[in-house]
């Protein structure tokens, strides 16, 4: 199935401050979370932000809020965005299809995607825009996310699927912009 901008929503996971330093890869999943939430705003999709326990691991990094300004921060204890009781068909802006992208691939990224699928939501996991302390980790979590219904997939591949054509207006400007 292709991903359609007009039934999407973007949920970036616990991208904060404390928590990042700690990744394998952060300058890499921070680059690609910004890269993505500047083309989730450009394109109008809207876009969730969740931080996990704010007052022990810091706010949402300042690049990714200025990135994505007309983000709605939720905030959450649980480890599953969904199961905090957070993930409203408001909040979702009545999308069916949930682009996640964030940390930590293997718990709070991989409980939020299970909890969307058996709630009846197609999840598609951005893969470069994940992460988790140990690189095994995110391996083991995005390979269970596939065999239990997530599709995982690129920035670029939300991009051109989003855009659906050369035609579309916004082509060029994307293009140029994100993808070049």
């Amino acid at each position: 199935m292709l991903i359609d901008s007009k039934r999407s929503t973007v949920l970036m996971i616990d991208l904060q401050t404390r928590l990042l330093p700690a990744l394998n890869n952060t300058d890499e999943v921070l680059a690609n979370n910004i890269w993505l939430a500047g083309l989730a705003h450009d394109m109008a999709i809207p876009t969730l932000i969740s931080e996990h326990c704010v007052d022990k691991i810091g706010a949402t990094h300042e690049e990714i809020m200025t990135a994505a300004p007309q983000a709605k921060i939720i905030q959450k204890q649980n480890f599953s965005v969904f199961s905090a009781g957070v993930l409203t068909k408001d909040n979702l802006q009545q999308a069916n299809q949930i682009i996640i992208s964030g940390i930590e691939a293997h718990i709070c990224v991989l409980q939020t995607a299970f909890d969307l699928c058996a709630h009846g939501y197609e999840v598609f996991v951005v893969a470069d825009a994940v992460s988790s302390r140990r690189q095994r980790d995110v391996e083991l979590g995005l390979a269970r996310m596939q065999t239990s219904g997530c599709q995982i997939v690129s920035r670029e591949m939300i991009a051109f699927e989003w855009l659906g054509s050369a035609n579309n207006p916004q082509f060029k400007e994307i293009h140029k912009k994100y993808i070049r």
